[in-house]
């Protein structure tokens, strides 16, 4: 398994990757020293390299504009694929899994001759997407100066290891991946080639390492309030939350500011809202009657999942589209950040949590997720694909 270090990338994968450990394979997990704890509690053994893309830790390097986004994937890739190529020299692996930013995988798989098979975090193109998404967004890169740059190394790179695909293909067009999300979230899911993708929902288990929680006394309902790991330096945001929900009646509030935000920044917090920079998400969630989420892949299955009513308030990247897929399923309000101020956001979650339509379609998408298998249908496929090279496994 590859992937980098980068929790909504890492996460997804953890309980595949112990199932298969369970199952008696072997699993050496690519991943730099920061994740290496987290990855070796699944029994797979850490393989260390070292990477030069920014960290949860500062979002900020990761620039303003596509280029800046997509240019530091490559410059790691090349840099990590020698580092890789030796730490699996003479025991090269039977089947290759990879995150969709492990750019080195598909390069090592083809290298050694054996099958990839993509474990796909957030969401898939479907047909036509190239077409409509991301031939539009990507038009005036591809003409600039800087994308011919890009590109034209990509393709250097590419074509110095034998692969004459497309860098844009490449990730987004495997030749088979397993994806981490319920079909639900999935933008005209009628259009995915699941011959390709296999939707198995979320693979979340139990995550009991990362401690409980418990309901206080006196607490007759519960929000969680929490922005991911990464896009979190947001305190007029948590100011926000403190004043639509501080000693708001019959409410408990857990907010999770995150590294970048000192709580001393919020000002008075009444006594009703708990303030932590980390919490345990799904322990939380399980007891929660609501959530304002940031809508990240994992935020958003977690909810599901649980069946809590979400309020999104998208910060980046593909969290504007999961905001909207889970609004139009009728389980979520999609506040945009500029508008998610106190007054609104209480709004959201006091007309949610009163809804009786809003709890039925979460009871209904939790069963219908559950139902795609999860885990246990991810270690099937990826044991499937084992046995078109190694019969016996």
């Amino acid at each position: 398994m590859f992937s980098i270090a980068a929790h909504g990338h890492v996460n997804p994968s953890l309980d595949v990757i112990r199932e298969l450990v369970a199952r008696g394979h072997r699993v050496s997990y690519a991943i730099p020293a920061s994740f290496a704890d987290k990855v070796a509690a699944t029994g797979a053994e850490p393989v260390i390299y070292t990477s030069t893309l920014p960290t949860d830790d500062d979002p900020d390097a990761w620039g303003t504009e596509l280029i800046d986004n997509i240019e530091p994937f490559l410059s790691d890739a090349v840099q990590v694929l020698p580092q890789l190529a030796a730490a699996f020299e003479g025991d090269e692996p039977d089947l290759v899994l990879h995150d969709i930013t492990a750019y080195p995988a598909p390069v090592l798989a083809h290298r050694w001759g054996v099958p990839a098979v993509s474990l796909w975090p957030n969401l898939v193109p479907w047909e036509g997407y190239e077409e409509e998404v991301l031939d539009p967004m990507y038009a005036d890169l591809k003409a600039s100066e800087r994308g011919r740059a890009y590109y034209a190394r990509f393709e250097a790179w590419l074509a110095e290891n034998g692969i004459d695909t497309h860098p844009d293909r490449l990730i987004a067009r495997p030749r088979k991946a397993v994806v981490l999300i319920p079909k639900a979230l999935q933008p005209n899911a009628d259009r995915v080639d699941e011959s390709v993708y296999a939707f198995v929902g979320a693979c979340q288990g139990d995550r009991a390492e990362q401690g409980e929680w418990r309901r206080p006394p006196g607490a007759g309902k519960v929000l969680l309030v929490s922005l991911g790991s990464t896009f979190t330096k947001q305190p007029g945001f948590y100011r926000e939350c403190v004043e639509a929900f501080g000693d708001l009646p019959g409410w408990h509030v857990v907010l999770q500011i995150g590294k970048h935000v000192d709580p001393a920044e919020l000002g008075d917090v009444p006594g009703n809202i708990e303030v932590h920079d980390w919490v345990p998400q799904p322990a939380i969630l399980r007891k929660a009657d609501a959530f304002i989420t940031h809508a990240g892949a994992g935020g958003c299955q977690e909810g599901l999942a649980t069946g809590t009513p979400m309020v999104a308030v998208p910060q980046a990247v593909d969290q504007f589209g999961n905001a909207g897929m889970l609004a139009s399923l009728g389980v979520a309000r999609h506040l945009p950040r500029e508008e998610a101020t106190a007054d609104a956001l209480r709004t959201a979650v006091l007309e949610l949590t009163a809804d009786p339509e809003v709890a039925r379609r979460s009871a209904e998408l939790r069963l219908r997720m559950a139902a795609e298998g999860g885990t246990r249908r991810a270690a099937d496929l990826i044991e499937a694909e084992l046995r078109l090279v190694r019969p016996t496994a």
